[in-house]
């Protein structure tokens, strides 16, 4: 039986034909997609529009656009029998929702998540887990000059050109609003961490700016979730959180942003997690963090500080504790060593650029018409 699909290439007359129709046919689109009818050569290899699965035992898998319908995740691999109910996600969720204080999107959500699969009468049936977030607050006529215009800095124009079609509203998947099926799954996984192992996961802003956080203020040994959550910002030390609200209080009234270090630590982690080579655990992280949005750097243990010691002064010295156990004086590998935990406090940073969205507008030209390019406060 012939094939309906044809691979011969656009005459260049069909060609000239077909980007005509791109003023009638745009005002057909749905209002959620920009259709790119550039004329494009031929290719023999397409790619797919993959990658929104992480992980081999434990795989998540998120879904959604920033103003469709939702947002959330569906989790394989997960034990049965385990306590689970929406009541467990939403502690993380309601800590990630937009609209909680003047620092963050002005966007309101209520980010109230629904389990559909994998949980009965509350405990986990080990099938995969679906949780989904609707939104509630969609405003997509926010984003009509993303129609006409790429926004700076965003992902607008790179999804065009991968893909010849992209949400303009909100930036779609590559909004902030994709990491609540990562918030929903990470809750989960924290669970069995922490019913396992006893591993608990924190994290906290260790920088604003040019406000820095000396290292040696924060104790990772007796941090609590309480400290963290103490103020807006979510500094656990009240005399720089309160440097760094000030620091973004300074830029947020020009309609401007600044970036930031946010400093993730892993306590009671088990040893032996990892493998050498390129399953190391420090790069499996590094991946999943530098998958995140607004991500441009990631350190580990000592980072590029390290590189101003010298051997003997970074090495970490063994030792035998009060319990048999095999430790380490100091901790600069960050408790990895050769790509597998060690049993010390794991630790990482991660750089965020400046918000993109932001209130102050570029102009730019596309060749027959300016445009003024502005970045929105919503996402």
């Amino acid at each position: 039986m012939a094939s309906s699909l044809s691979t011969k290439p656009f005459s260049a007359d069909a060609l000239s034909a077909f980007a005509s129709l791109n003023s009638d046919l745009g005002s057909l689109s749905p209002a959620y997609l920009r259709l790119s009818l550039r004329p494009r050569l031929p290719k023999r290899l397409h790619i797919q529009a993959a990658g929104s699965t992480y992980g081999n035992h434990f795989r998540v898998t998120t879904y959604g656009e920033s103003h469709g319908g939702g947002v959330g995740c569906v989790i394989d691999g997960c034990p049965p029998r385990l306590p689970l109910s929406e009541a467990d996600m939403q502690v993380d969720l309601d800590r990630r929702r937009p609209g909680q204080s003047r620092i963050t999107t002005p966007r309101k959500e209520t980010d109230t998540c629904k389990i559909f699969s994998g949980v009965s009468e509350g405990i986990t049936t080990g099938t995969p887990i679906h949780v989904s977030v609707p939104n509630t607050d969609q405003r997509g006529h926010d984003y009509s000059e993303m129609a006409v215009a790429y926004r700076p800095s965003h992902a607008d124009a790179t999804y065009d050109m991968k893909y010849g079609v992209r949400s303009v509203q909100g930036g779609g998947r590559s909004s902030a609003r994709e990491t609540i099926g990562r918030v929903a799954s990470g809750a989960v996984a924290k669970k069995i961490l922490k019913e396992f192992s006893g591993t608990e996961i924190l994290a906290y802003v260790s920088q604003v700016h040019k406000i820095v956080l000396p290292e040696d203020l924060i104790d990772h040994d007796t941090l609590t979730l309480d400290q963290i959550e103490s103020n807006i910002v979510r500094c656990p030390d009240p005399e720089y959180a309160e440097k760094m609200i000030s620091a973004i209080d300074a830029v947020r009234v020009r309609g401007d942003s600044v970036g930031g270090v946010v400093t993730c630590i892993v306590r009671n982690c088990p040893r032996g997690l990892g493998s050498p080579v390129f399953d190391k655990l420090e790069a499996e992280l590094a991946k999943a963090a530098m998958s995140l949005p607004a991500t441009k750097g990631f350190q580990f243990g000592s980072g590029f500080a390290g590189t101003f010691l010298t051997g003997s002064e970074h090495n970490d010295e063994f030792y035998i504790d009060e319990h048999g156990n095999t430790r380490t004086r100091t901790n600069r590998s960050g408790g990895i060593q050769g790509g597998i935990s060690n049993g010390e406090i794991i630790n990482m940073r991660i750089a965020f650029k400046p918000t993109s969205t932001i209130g102050v507008g570029s102009g730019i030209s596309n060749g027959d018409a300016n445009f003024l390019t502005v970045s929105w406060i919503w996402r």
